[in-house]
């Protein structure tokens, strides 16, 4: 019944993703984390980390890691199955509509409309990200003194350093295994 579930949740996944596996994170910690409380935040972006470092695309990658942390080899089929599916069957659909009526203005319309819903989605999972990296909380701090308290320096400047590396397009395998690094390192300090 579990895998079941899980299939179903993905497939919602699969079915309302547009823009890519960056835009499912989101949805996926609604449900693994928010609605089901399959896993903590902190173990979500544990498997959005690992995601990001194995070859594939990240949002499946994702569905496969949840899926194998929540029921196993079982679970990790049916949460992959469950993305994919949806997805499969609306690009054999879209792609031949876009073939015979890409042209139509109405249909770059909608195209051009949903690229601001996309960068929200991406935007709202990096705003969770960052907080639990510098706060190691869900949510940002709402006053000023548990700003202070719970801010996590170390992690602000791993996270700094990899934003000036990443406009500064260092091979993103150079720039995740200089922060591994950097974390034992920092770590070991103190």
């Amino acid at each position: 019944m579990l895998c079941l579930l899980l299939f179903w949740e993905f497939a919602k996944i699969g079915l309302v993703c547009v823009g890519g596996g960056y835009a499912s994170m989101p949805l996926i910690q609604a449900a693994v984390v928010d609605t089901y409380h399959w896993l903590t935040l902190a173990e979500f972006i544990d498997i959005f980390t690992i995601s990001q470092m194995t070859p594939g695309p990240i949002g499946i990658n994702a569905a496969t890691f949840a899926g194998m942390k929540v029921a196993g080899l079982p679970g990790s089929i049916a949460a992959t199955l469950g993305f994919v599916t949806p997805s499969f069957i609306l690009c054999l659909i879209l792609a031949r509509l876009l073939l015979r009526y890409g042209s139509i203005g109405a249909i770059q319309g909608v195209l051009n409309g949903l690229r601001p819903a996309v960068v929200a989605l991406i935007c709202a999972a990096g705003l969770s990200f960052i907080a639990l990296t510098l706060f190691d909380v869900d949510r940002f701090p709402t006053t000023i003194a548990a700003m202070k308290e719970q801010f996590d320096l170390k992690s602000a400047v791993i996270l700094a350093l990899a934003v000036v590396a990443v406009r500064k397009k260092v091979n993103v395998i150079h720039i995740l295994l200089a922060c591994g690094v950097l974390g034992v390192a920092l770590g070991m300090i103190g």
